[in-house]
């Protein structure tokens, strides 16, 4: 069912912006070069919130879990841009030996063509979410009908394949436009970004990788933080191995160091 769309504080300007423009225009014509100034400049604003991806001005966004789950002691582990045939089979090794549960954002193009693997994930407890059906670079330019489309795909591709109708969505590289949440209203779909990231697919240094979500500029990691990882497209060590392979157990390592509990984005559901 579509949930109720709740415009950001930014939309709510922008309409309000726009409304007076036009009403300005027209009691004084002659004022015309101030109110598309303004409107430009409004219009470079919203351009700006999307290039954002922890940006909430254009709708909700979940950059930390809920209180009630922070208060748990849970943090979310997400882990994009897969499955992957190669690394996502040791990812889940790895999650399996440390008792941990993930959030895999998965490409629909990708569940498509590797299905039993889609499949192992959520049998292994894992959580499957929309990332989008082809992952393109351009996502953040397109318009309201091709997003429909695009996010619906990977909606049908992953609840035929895996069984389950994906709850979360993340933006391709977490870029997107005012368009995208009215789209993911009506698909009953909460945008989800990120409270740490680790850049791991540009920095096969596993060592720098882990340090930023243990801690980094932000300080130490905390309950209710959202880690994000990639098992697909994912940097390469100087060894040759995706770099989340050996990042990976040292973040689980940390996270039960601080008594840090990894769960799915839907379990933190309050």
């Amino acid at each position: 069912m579509p949930r109720r769309w709740h415009p950001g504080a930014l939309i709510h300007v922008s309409a309000a912006l726009h409304a007076a423009a036009a009403a300005g225009i027209a009691l004084r014509p002659e004022a015309w070069p101030w109110a598309a100034g303004a409107l430009a400049a409004n219009h470079g604003l919203l351009t700006a919130a999307g290039l954002l991806p922890r940006c909430a001005l254009l709708g909700t966004n979940w950059t930390r879990l809920p209180g009630t789950a922070a208060a748990r002691g849970e943090i979310a582990l997400t882990i994009d841009d897969g499955p992957d045939p190669d690394v996502t089979p040791r990812v889940l090794d790895l999650l399996d030996a440390h008792r941990a549960r993930a959030t895999f954002f998965v490409i629909g193009r990708l569940v498509r063509e590797h299905p039993a693997l889609a499949r192992e994930i959520v049998a292994r407890g894992h959580a499957v979410e929309n990332h989008s059906e082809h992952h393109l670079k351009t996502f953040s330019l397109r318009g309201p009908r091709w997003l429909a489309r695009e996010i619906g795909a990977a909606q049908d591709t992953i609840a035929e394949v895996c069984g389950r109708v994906p709850r979360f969505f993340r933006a391709p590289a977490g870029l997107r436009n005012p368009f995208l949440e009215p789209v993911l209203a009506r698909l009953d779909l909460q945008l989800a970004s990120w409270t740490r990231r680790a850049y791991d697919t540009r920095n096969g240094d596993a060592d720098a990788v882990a340090s930023r979500l243990l801690g980094g500029r932000d300080g130490k990691m905390r309950s209710g933080d959202i880690l994000l990882l990639h098992d697909g497209n994912a940097a390469r060590t100087p060894c040759g191995r995706a770099v989340i392979l050996e990042a990976l157990p040292r973040v689980l390592d940390g996270c039960r160091a601080s008594g840090l509990i990894p769960v799915t984005l839907e379990h933190a559901i309050p």
